[in-house]
C-alpha cells in the first residue's frame, strides 16, 4: 500500500481532468487516458460518470466514444438520474440517439428519461424511445 500522499493527489488530480474533459467534450485529452487503463466508469462526488457528463453537455460523438469503450450507458448518478434522462433533460437528440442505439433503457431512472423527455416536451426524444419499444 502506497501512503504517499503526493500519489493520492495526483489521482486525484487525474481524475478531476478526466471528468472536466468528458464535460467539456475533450475526447483528445480523455480517450488516449482511458484507452491506457483509467476507469471509464469513474465517478465524481455526485456520481457522475464521464459518460453522465459527456450526455448532459450535449457531446454525442465522445457518448458514442465512450459507449465503444464499455461505459455503462445506464449508470445513474446518485441523485437517480440516467445518462439518457440527463440527455432527455437538455433535449440533445443526438445524444439521445447514440444511447438508444447502445441499448439504454428509457424507463430507468428517477425520473425516468422517458418521463423526463415528457415533463420537458422533448417531442422528437419521445418519438425516438418510443419507436424503440417493442
Amino acid at each position: 500500500m502506497n501512503d504517499d500522499p503526493t500519489t493520492d493527489e495526483a489521482a486525484i488530480a487525474l481524475a478531476h481532468s478526466l471528468l472536466d474533459a468528458a464535460r467539456s467534450g475533450d475526447s483528445s485529452s480523455l480517450l488516449p487516458l482511458i484507452d491506457q487503463g483509467a476507469p471509464v466508469d469513474l465517478r465524481d462526488s455526485s456520481g457522475n460518470s464521464p459518460l453522465m457528463l459527456a450526455a448532459y453537455h450535449g457531446h454525442a460523438e465522445l457518448v458514442g466514444e465512450l459507449v465503444a469503450r464499455g461505459a455503462d450507458v445506464d449508470l445513474a448518478n446518485d441523485r437517480g438520474q440516467s445518462p439518457l434522462a440527463g440527455a432527455a433533460f437538455k433535449g440533445f437528440t443526438d445524444v439521445a440517439q447514440v444511447l438508444l442505439e447502445a441499448e439504454a433503457d428509457p424507463n430507468l431512472g428517477t425520473p425516468s428519461a422517458l418521463e423526463t423527455a415528457k415533463y420537458f416536451e422533448r417531442a422528437e426524444i419521445v418519438t425516438l424511445i418510443e419507436s424503440r419499444r417493442k
